[in-house]
C-alpha cells in the first residue's frame, strides 16, 4: 500500500486565483482548492463574500507533504506573493475578502506562522507594518467550480505574478 502522509495550509492573499496559480507550481502540494474562510456565513457564495458582510476571506487551502516541502517554506512562499503591508486589500482589489491572513492547522503551524512574521517585521523588508492576521482555521467552504485552478484556465498574467517574479530576482 503507497500511503502518503498529508497535512494543510490555508493563506489568504488577496484574491485566491494567482496564489493557487503559484502553490502549484511548488513540489510537494499535492492538491489546491480555492474557497472562503474566516467567517460566520455557511456555504457562502461569491457573491455573497463579496457584496455582503460574510467576513469571509478569499484564500487558497493546501493539501501538501512536509516531507517534501515544509510549512515554513510555504510561509516564506505566502510572504512573497502579496503586499502584507495593505489592509483590507491587495492593489487594485479592496475588501475584507482579500485580507492578508494565515489560517493554522494546528499549534505547530500557529507558532511557525507567528515566528516567521516577527522575522519578516524585523527584516525591515517592509516599509509599513504587517497587517497579517494569523488564527485557528475555521471551517473552510470550496469556491465554486468557475474558481478552480482560474489561471490556468484562462492563461492570464496579473500584478501579482508581476510582483512575484520581480521578488523572486532580488
Amino acid at each position: 500500500m503507497n500511503r502518503r502522509y498529508t497535512a494543510l495550509a490555508t493563506f489568504g492573499a488577496g484574491c485566491f486565483w494567482e496564489p493557487q496559480h503559484i502553490f502549484d507550481q511548488v513540489e510537494g502540494i499535492h492538491h489546491s482548492w480555492v474557497g472562503y474562510t474566516g467567517g460566520t456565513k455557511k456555504n457562502p457564495t461569491y457573491e455573497e463574500v463579496c457584496h455582503t458582510n460574510t467576513g469571509h476571506a478569499e484564500v487558497v487551502h493546501l493539501e501538501f507533504d512536509p516531507t517534501v516541502v515544509t510549512y515554513e517554506t510555504l510561509l516564506d512562499i505566502f510572504w512573497e506573493i502579496h503586499d502584507p503591508t495593505q489592509m483590507n486589500r491587495q492593489g487594485p482589489d479592496v475588501g475584507t475578502q482579500y485580507r492578508s491572513a494565515i489560517f493554522t492547522h494546528d499549534p505547530y503551524q500557529e507558532n511557525a506562522a507567528r515566528v516567521s512574521k516577527e522575522a519578516k517585521e524585523a527584516s525591515g523588508k517592509f516599509e509599513a507594518p504587517i497587517v497579517t492576521t494569523i488564527q485557528p482555521a475555521p471551517t473552510f467552504w470550496e469556491a465554486e467550480d468557475y474558481h478552480q485552478k482560474y489561471k490556468e484556465r484562462l492563461d492570464i498574467r496579473s500584478w501579482m505574478s508581476d510582483i512575484f517574479m520581480k521578488r523572486k530576482k532580488k
